[in-house]
């Protein structure tokens, strides 16, 4: 059995489990999540804790123990606490703000560029220069930050682009005569 799978989610208050033997929902404050299931893991719940369990002794069985319990931790923590990401934009010139359901981006180029924010998603500014992506659900949190990043990502010679709050660019040095 993975390591992983051997440690039990435990359900804060206010979330709670559907379980489906071809799906799971979780329900929170923050909104409502569902994964699908497969036959090789059982997942079970018990006074407030859900536990894990292989069905069968096959590599899949074993490895997707672990994977669908690390969904489902993620699953409960985005609709009890959420998630976020924090893009720094890096340049002079760079600015972001959001316009109704879009992000405006200016990042050098003739035009501006427009994002459209998804649903489940919410994106603030606090500042010309930062933007914070929030919602329950840890990929499309993830994703959305990097379609945002890849629009300027960051250039090795004067790190100038859009950037991860906690990411390090590393800068080559330029070429000498």
């Amino acid at each position: 059995m993975s390591r992983i799978a051997k440690y039990p989610v435990t359900l804060p208050k206010g979330v709670e489990i559907t379980l489906n033997p071809d799906q799971i929902m979780v329900k929170g404050p923050l909104g409502t999540l569902s994964q699908a299931l497969t036959g090789d893991v059982k997942v079970e719940q018990q006074e407030g804790k859900l536990t894990f369990a292989v069905a069968n002794d096959s590599r899949h069985a074993l490895a997707m123990s672990g994977t669908v319990r690390a969904l489902v931790n993620n699953m409960v923590t985005g609709v009890s606490k959420g998630f976020e990401r924090k893009l720094n934009l890096v340049g002079v010139g760079y600015r972001a703000q959001v316009q109704g359901n879009a992000l405006k981006l200016q990042l050098g180029f003739s035009h501006d560029v427009l994002h459209p924010i998804p649903e489940g998603v919410k994106i603030e500014c606090p500042t010309q220069t930062e933007i914070v992506v929030k919602g329950s659900d840890k990929q499309v949190v993830g994703q959305v930050a990097a379609e945002i990043r890849s629009y300027r990502e960051p250039e090795p010679y004067k790190g100038k682009g859009v950037r991860y709050s906690d990411e390090t660019v590393v800068l080559k040095e330029t070429k000498k005569k």
